[in-house]
Formats: structure tokens, sequence, C-alpha cells
């Protein structure tokens, strides 16, 4: 608010907030908290698709020197239960898409003492209306939480069983904002669009970095190719982030073409492989738009390694560096290691190891897997990979992932990367199956191109020409 009062600080459908009206609202909503009992290091939990009151609830709760819990809003309702009865968490905040199951979880999870109504249609009894709750609150002042003080629990599922609160401090919050002030040129007059679901960190840690900067939050629901594209020309949109099959679909929007999108300076993507065909054809489709790639992970806070514009190219000297995750960000060491946890020479495969400022505090009541996951001081990521002499890290897949077919390794990313080289892919997945013969087969569903014909036959030999025998699909 000190930088820059007047300027825009949030936008979205219906909504336009200042830098000092924002500041106003989460110093209120945060007293509202502390009015319904929130004492410092409670949980606070939000149970909502994406909204400008999202964005105050990241903010409000840590100026109340609580800790954020968000719910994923696709989980199951015993998958929700769990996490509010794993973190404690004693506030539920909740949207009108959601309410009835907000209130069957606060009859399940008895350290919920309040739902606080996003929607004023669902206020009633002792659910208090948000708005109201802003409106008669006293702005609280900051209780001055920061550093190695909990800021949040996000949840995390996995192969590991139950899902896992990962604890993250104010402290990583902050080395998380740094990095990508560095290495996204994140600035003041940068508008991001949040289209990433906020109860993942991939699209919460942005609101940090944005609000460290100054420059404008917009804010839409979900994703949806006309929203997300409309978004980006009516808010004057210049950085956002993106899955690939967010990407995918964007560009098979009949209408993408119809857009203004010339305000997008650059669009950063991550979570899962990128297949080189569908980056190419957005590079093409977006040839004013920067390309650059994250890789990491909630217990990174979450970003370890990035690969930045100047490396998205075909041809040239850096051509080569397209197909990695990029290299370390200015405040990571990044190693691969074998399973004893000894570095790895230049071009061999093992883990993909992290330490830094952005490693996570551990798992919410689980010190054993803490213990695991940050064994000798590095966090184990638990993807394949290896670096080459320049430091870039290429990705081959979740070791647990990894398809062990007649004594030999097969990485489902690289199969797929093949399998979409095929000019009548349009989606594919690679697994393991269970095999008497080898152990594993290699096992791909695929989906055609709409009004292209598949031939089986022709798909089996373009993977024999690109792959071992051993890593075709059986």
């Amino acid at each position: 608010m000190q930088l820059r009062p007047s300027a825009r600080a949030l936008v979205a459908d219906g909504c336009e907030r200042t830098w000092q009206e924002f500041a106003e609202r989460v110093a209120r909503l945060a007293g509202a908290l502390v009015d319904h009992g929130l004492e410092p290091g409670d949980r606070v939990a939000m149970l909502a698709y994406n909204g400008p009151c999202y964005v105050e609830y990241y903010f409000a709760v840590l100026w109340a020197g609580g800790v954020i819990a968000p719910v994923n809003v696709r989980w199951s309702l015993d998958e929700k239960e769990h996490c509010l009865v794993d973190s404690g968490a004693k506030i539920l905040l909740a949207d009108h898409a959601h309410w009835d199951e907000a209130r069957a979880l606060r009859a399940r999870c008895g350290s919920l003492s309040c739902l606080v109504a996003l929607d004023p249609a669902d206020e009633g009894g002792d659910a208090p209306d948000y708005e109201r709750l802003i409106l008669n609150a006293r702005p609280l002042a900051d209780r001055q939480r920061s550093g190695a003080d909990l800021a949040a629990l996000f949840y995390t599922g996995g192969t590991t069983g139950r899902a896992k609160g990962v604890m993250l401090s104010h402290d990583n919050f902050i080395a998380n904002s740094m990095t990508a002030l560095v290495n996204l040129g994140i600035r003041e007059d940068s508008v991001h669009l949040h289209v990433a679901p906020l109860f993942h960190l991939a699209g919460g840690s942005r609101l940090f970095t944005i609000t460290v900067a100054a420059g404008t939050h917009a804010v839409v629901p979900r994703f949806e190719p006309r929203l997300f594209l409309d978004s980006i020309e009516r808010f004057g949109v210049t950085v956002t982030v993106v899955v690939p099959s967010m990407l995918n679909a964007l560009l098979n929007e009949a209408d993408f073409d119809s857009y203004d999108l010339s305000s997008l300076r650059l669009l950063s993507y991550g979570a899962s492989p990128m297949p080189k065909r569908l980056l190419r054809d957005a590079m093409e489709r977006l040839p004013g738009v920067a390309f650059l790639q994250s890789y990491g992970m909630t217990e990174l806070s979450p970003v370890a390694t990035m690969l930045e514009p100047q490396f998205h190219v075909f041809d040239g000297p850096n051509a080569g560096k397209i197909t990695s995750a990029g290299r370390a960000v200015f405040n990571a060491d990044v190693t691969i290691q074998d399973a004893d946890g000894k570095p790895l020479p230049v071009g061999e495969v093992g883990e993909i190891c992290v330490r830094g400022p952005m490693v996570m505090q551990g798992y919410w009541g689980q010190p054993e897997l803490t213990a695991e996951a940050l064994r000798g001081g590095w966090m184990h990521t638990g993807d394949a990979g290896y670096m080459d002499d320049d430091g870039f890290v290429f990705l081959v897949d979740r070791l647990k992932d990894m398809i062990v077919t007649g004594g030999e390794n097969v990485y489902s990313a690289a199969v797929e990367h093949v399998i979409y080289t095929h000019p009548a892919i349009h989606e594919c997945a690679v697994i393991g199956v269970p095999s008497e013969q080898w152990g594993e087969a290699v096992h791909a569903i695929v989906v055609a191109k709409s009004g292209v014909e598949l031939d089986e036959d022709d798909l089996r030999a373009h993977c024999r020409r690109h792959l071992a025998g051993f890593e075709c699909p059986k």
C-alpha cells in the first residue's frame, strides 16, 4: 500500500480495488477473524473457487497471525474432512458452490468452530456473511508474524497414502517471491491473471509475488478457454501461469485468434511434462509472448528451476535446452543424487534434490516422513532426472512411476514425448500394467485428434522408429 496506494491491486468481474482499499479490507477481515476466536498459529481453511475473497483470505489470515489451509475443491468429502481434521482448522470460509459441503464438514470436524459464508445468500444461524464481517469489524494491527513462523499448510496427495500437510513459513514465501521477481521479471506494471486454482501453491504463490511488486491481481473463478482469453483482453493481463492441458485447450479454442492478447508478455507453465509439439504450436500462435517453464513442488514453495525465454528456441546453440526444466533459480542448490545420497556425474540419471530457503519446514504431524524427505539436508523430490554440463536439469519421470519391464527401466514421460510427435495424437498417457511375462508392460492410452482416424499399426511402427523395443507400448 505504501508503494502504490491508488493503483489497481485487484480486478475481477464486477470488482476493482486499489491497494489502499485492499489493505483496509485485509485489516478488517483479520479483525473479524480474531473476533471469531482466531489465535496466533490457528489454521483457517478456505473451500471455494478463485475470487477476490480468496486473495483477501490469504493476506488477512497471515495479518491476524493465523495459518492458511486451503482445501482442494476437487477432493471427495472424505478427503476434505481429512484435510480439516488433520490441520485442526478452526474457521472455514466457503462459497455458495460448496456451502452444503461446508455445513456437512462442520458436523464431521470437531475443531471447526465457525463457518463464514462468502455468498450472503448462505448467511444464517451462526454463519456470518463475509462482506458484513468486513463492514462491521475494526481494522486489526498486523500481528507481526514473520520469518520461521508457520504461514501455511498446503495438502498434497501422492503415492504414500493420505494427503500430507506441507508446512511453509513466511520466509519460504518471501524466498519464492524474490525468485519470481528476478527470474520472471515481475514488477509494478505486471498484471497477473490468477486462473490456476488458489488451493494449489502453483497458483497461490504468485499472490505473494505480485503483492511484493505492488502489481495487479486479476482473478477468474476457474479455467475456461473463452473466459481466460477474454480476461487477458479485458484486464490487460501481462503474465499468467498455465499447465500443458490448459494450453492445449486454449489452442483448440475455435475463437482463439479473435481475442486481443497483445498485452500478454510472459506465459509461464509447469506441473507436468510439456509435449514439444504443443510448445512449438503455442509459440507460433503467440509470437509476441515469451515462454518460461518452472519446475518444483509444493515442498519447495514451489520453484527450484526455471527454463528462461532465451532457451525456448528450436534452432541455434541453445536449441537443445528446450526439453529441459532449466537451471536452478538464484537462491537454490540443485543436485542429482544416487540412492545413497551421493552426487552423480553429469549425464547420469538419479533423484533430483534441492536445498535452500525455499525448502519446506516439514510435513504436518508426520516427523518420519519429514526426516525421510529432508535427509542429508536436501529435499528429495522423488523425481528422476539428470544434469548436463551447463547445469540444465532434464526430468525423465517420477521415481515411483518408473516402469520396470523385463529388467529394463522405462520412463513414461519419454514414451509420451514420442507418441505426441505422431500427427494423429491429441493426448496420451503412458503407464505400467502388470505382466506375467515382463513384470510390468508399457501401456499407452491415446486420444486421436478430432476428425482424424488413428491407425494402431501405424502408431506402433512410429514408436518402434523412435524407441527401444522394450520402451514400446505392448
